[in-house]
């Protein structure tokens, strides 16, 4: 099984690196050739450059040889033929300034290729040679100059410059190394015989110099110049790792003296021992990334030191200086934008520090609007400020870096729609949240009644609403369910006009009705938490088969004790109807009166009560 996934990874890896590595030959391929066809204009123009100064020289020497042949300074065709010679040499110096110009700008446009064989470049192929192209000119030339540094018998001297027919070559016994042309020489401004002069010396020059430098008496001079360096890195960890082991000691040594914790207020943020962990963790990751910086600036020393890995040295360099260079001139261009954001956020910070000054000003009282309720003052601040802040968020974000780029428009957007869907139920909340804040129909320490839960408000915010039952349970309660539902408010009254208590007592029909108000009015008068100066008042709610419905009703101004009020309501009604008689028939109540005890308990009763029996008359006719 481990064989056929090897087989199946490594077919992965060939499909997916091959396609990678022939479409990177591809463009290098197209590269080249475009390269080759600029060059191969350039060089149509030098020709035409130089077959016009010839040509502007033939013309010359000819006007110059018929002013020789007139000999008096007055024949008017000699002031002629030196006035045209004038005009033709101010043209001609014109056109050559010009054709200079634009030759130079194409030199600097099209570059030749590099024949570099052992790294550094010797020189540049400009033109083509026969049906051979500048970059296949170029590599034939790398070609044959390692060939030559690989033999062993390489003999400088036999390394020469000979002129042949139309062509001056560079030679090596019978191996010709590079043709320089007539083209090459126009390319360079110069001879072909010195072209191939200066050649030939900096070829024989790079050959001895890779010669020496692949020597084992050179090999051996590296080989310790690595080990110092590598003894130097060594030394400089094992006295980085010193240092830290040292910090680290002092560290738990005066942990008393400078690692207190810390405290924000009352609260221990963080203690001694989480402090110490993060202090040695610091220093820790201090330790790594020095010992990290000392390895990176160390390799590029090692990969110079032997001329087969100095390419890799430049690599390493041009990768940390490349994103260095680049992250600053990103960032000095980002700049103007980076300040506009300054500014924007300052102005809205201070605005909201505004506006939450305003709020606890007229929350406290300090300042009134009228028909501004206090109470609304820190949820409007807190919405104006939600509001500046989104507001400044949507100024601030085409500042932002990569806010033009799709896939940052694309994320955006995703993140959006993901919290539009998510949190749908808590916007609706909040928006509830708001318009119970402004309909104000309770407020922290309330008892209310919303649904079935009846409890005090400790706490309302944007989202939910938290209430104490008198069982001590905190019920969280939804915003969006208390706008949809009805609230009851026990406390808003509860001053005045006052609080209204009630409950019902079913008395039967052989009671009076003024005497059972007496008694339930007595009762309630008896309850601690009733109002005195406000009398209670009984309504008969209903007449049922069997009994009457008797409603007694009693104010109060202490709404958070309602269960006890009714619990000692309930008590006292019991206490009063049973010293006055009455039986309390709720709901219903059958007996056989005759020859049963009555409900009434016995402390009530006269000592001498008997039951009563039953009673037969016989009538006779």
């Amino acid at each position: 099984m481990r064989a056929v996934f090897t087989l199946l990874l490594a077919f992965a890896l060939t499909n997916t690196t091959l396609p990678c590595i022939a479409q990177h030959d591809t463009s290098r391929a197209y590269r080249d050739s475009l390269t080759d066809l600029q060059l191969a204009q350039t060089t149509r123009l030098l020709r035409e450059n130089d077959s016009l100064q010839k040509a502007g020289e033939t013309q010359k020497k000819a006007l110059e040889q018929q002013l020789q042949l007139i000999s008096n300074d007055n024949d008017q065709r000699k002031v002629v033929l030196q006035e045209k010679l004038a005009a033709f040499e101010q043209a001609d110096s014109l056109k050559k300034a010009a054709s200079l110009q634009r030759i130079a700008r194409l030199k600097a446009s099209h570059g030749g290729f590099p024949v570099a064989p052992f790294g550094d470049t010797l020189f540049f192929v400009y033109n083509k040679l026969g049906p051979l192209q500048p970059s296949e000119r170029a590599q034939n030339s790398n070609h044959k100059l390692q060939q030559l540094a690989a033999d062993p018998f390489f003999s400088p001297d036999t390394l020469n410059a000979i002129a042949n027919e139309s062509n001056v070559d560079v030679t090596y016994n019978e191996l010709v190394i590079l043709s320089i042309t007539d083209d090459d020489a126009l390319w360079l401004n110069q001879d072909k015989m010195q072209v191939a002069t200066e050649y030939t010396a900096a070829i024989r020059k790079a050959i001895l110099q890779e010669k020496k430098n692949n020597s084992l008496e050179n090999i051996l001079i590296r080989v310790g110049w690595l080990l110092l360096i590598i003894a130097i890195f060594s030394g400089i960890v094992y006295g980085i790792n010193r240092l830290f082991k040292r910090l680290h000691i002092k560290v738990v040594r005066e942990k008393d003296r400078y690692i207190k914790g810390v405290k924000v207020k009352d609260y221990a943020l963080l203690n001694q021992q989480k402090q110490m962990g993060i202090v040695f963790s610091a220093l820790r990751v201090i330790r790594i990334i020095l010992i990290l910086f000392i390895f990176y600036i160390t390799l590029p020393f090692v990969f110079s030191i032997f001329p087969w890995t100095k390419g890799i040295a430049d690599k390493l360099i041009n990768w940390t200086l490349a994103p260095v260079k680049s992250a600053g001139y990103s960032f000095l261009q980002y700049l103007p934008k980076l300040l506009t954001i300054v500014v924007i956020y300052f102005i809205t910070r201070y605005l909201a520090k505004l506006v939450n000054y305003l709020a606890e000003e007229i929350a406290s009282g300090n300042l009134s609007i009228k028909g501004f309720y206090p109470d609304w003052a820190r949820p409007t601040g807190s919405g104006i400020k939600f509001l500046l802040y989104a507001f400044m968020f949507v100024v601030i974000f085409p500042y932002l870096p990569g806010s033009d780029s799709k896939i940052f428009q694309g994320v955006s957007v995703f993140l959006g729609i993901l919290f539009s869907l998510g949190s749908s139920s808590a916007i609706s909340n909040v928006i509830a949240g708001f318009v119970i804040t402004y309909m104000r129909p309770f407020k922290i320490g309330d008892r209310v009644k919303i649904g079935d839960i009846t409890g005090d408000v400790i706490e309302k915010n944007l989202l939910v609403t938290r209430l104490r039952t008198i069982k001590n349970e905190e019920i969280t309660v939804p915003n969006a369910s208390i706008l949809n539902g009805h609230t009851i408010n026990f406390t808003s009254s509860s001053k005045d006009p006052g609080l209204i208590i009630h409950t019902t007592v079913t008395i039967g029909y052989d009671v009076p009705w003024k005497q059972v108000h007496e008694q339930l009015i007595k009762a309630a008068m008896a309850t601690e938490g009733v109002m005195g100066e406000k009398q209670p008042f009984v309504l008969q709610t209903a007449l049922n088969d069997f009994s009457v419905a008797y409603e007694i009703n009693a104010y109060t101004d202490r709404p958070h004790q309602m269960a006890l009020l009714y619990s000692e309501l309930h008590r006292n009604i019991q206490d009063c109807f049973n010293a006055a008689g009455i039986e309390i028939m709720s709901p219903n109540y059958l007996a056989h009166r005759d020859g049963n005890t009555t409900t009434i308990p016995l402390e009530y009763l006269p000592e001498n009560y008997q039951p009563g029996a039953f009673r037969v008359k016989t009538e006779k006719e």
